[in-house]
């Protein structure tokens, strides 16, 4: 059985930062790729950042230059570390992997992200 579990998440004034962590656990041969993704209320979950085991990042428009992706594949971990959040950061942030075997799909049960204007 894989878990991911998030951690993190909280309630930050505009501009300020947060690190979120996720550290999988469980029987994992490997992984392909891990990230976060977040939704709002009343909106779709969106893509966050991702990054793969070969360290390729793949970032939302909305994020980029504010947030930062990173991963420590012998811990199993992925880290986003989010700077000069503003209110529409606000959201629960989900943490995502994708695992061998299988190529699997895996998902956090979310962290809650609060920012106050």
């Amino acid at each position: 059985q894989v878990q991911l579990v998030e951690s993190g998440g909280g309630l930050v004034q505009t501009g300020g930062s947060l690190r979120l962590s996720c550290a999988a656990s469980g029987i994992i041969f490997s992984i392909n790729s891990m990230g976060w993704y977040r939704q709002a209320p009343g909106k779709q979950r969106e893509l966050v950042a991702t990054i793969t085991s070969g360290a390729s990042i793949n970032y939302a428009d909305s994020v980029k230059g504010r947030f930062t992706i990173s991963s420590d594949n012998a811990k199993k971990t992925v880290y986003l570390q989010m700077n000069s959040l503003k209110p529409e950061d606000t959201a629960v942030y989900y943490c995502y992997a994708n695992l061998n075997p299988g190529r699997r799909d895996y998902w956090g049960q979310g962290t809650q992200v609060t920012v106050s204007s």
